[in-house]
């Protein structure tokens, strides 16, 4: 059985056929969607550079599995070392005060307080004011003297929080 297994893998030969290629991909697909769930839905879901770190780096190793470019099944177990790593930096982030959520996360940033630009905040984040004037009408707004909060958010969005009328 575990014969039948590598010749339809490919493992120990040194090209694959294009119907082995085609079998990993089913079987890393599927290991994928399953090492997926043992992570959580926030891994892609909320794209701060914690969760897009993950994914480009998890997308290059399962590639590797399919095409044939390290081995197959230390490939798959590296894959869901990175996910319960993932896993486990996100609870520790959120049950630690300090440094370290922040760290992994970041931190959101005021952008605009009680209707007035923060300048500083802009150039420090490399935002022009047509970033925010297009964060403004996104969020129903026209002039940012309207607005109580303008915050760049830790995933890269800028969020608005309209003055009370």
């Amino acid at each position: 059985m575990v014969d039948v297994l590598d010749t339809l893998l490919g493992i120990g030969s040194d090209s694959l056929t294009w119907w082995q290629m085609s079998i990993r991909a089913v079987l890393v697909f599927i290991a994928a969607l399953l090492i997926i769930q043992v992570g959580n839905k926030r891994i892609f879901g909320k794209h701060t550079a914690f969760d897009i770190v993950l994914g480009i780096i998890y997308g290059s190793i399962l590639s590797r599995a399919i095409t044939g470019n390290s081995p197959f099944w230390p490939t798959l177990a590296a894959a869901l070392t990175l996910v319960l790593l993932h896993r486990f930096f996100a609870f520790m982030a959120y049950n630690t005060s300090g440094f370290f959520g922040p760290f992994i996360k970041g931190d959101p940033v005021c952008l605009i307080k009680d209707g007035k630009i923060q300048e500083d905040e802009l150039k420090k984040h490399s935002l022009t004011e047509k970033d925010l004037n297009e964060a403004l009408r996104s969020g129903g707004v026209t002039d940012a003297k309207d607005v109580a909060y303008g915050f760049l958010e830790r995933s890269g969005d800028i969020s608005i929080v309209k003055k009370d009328s």
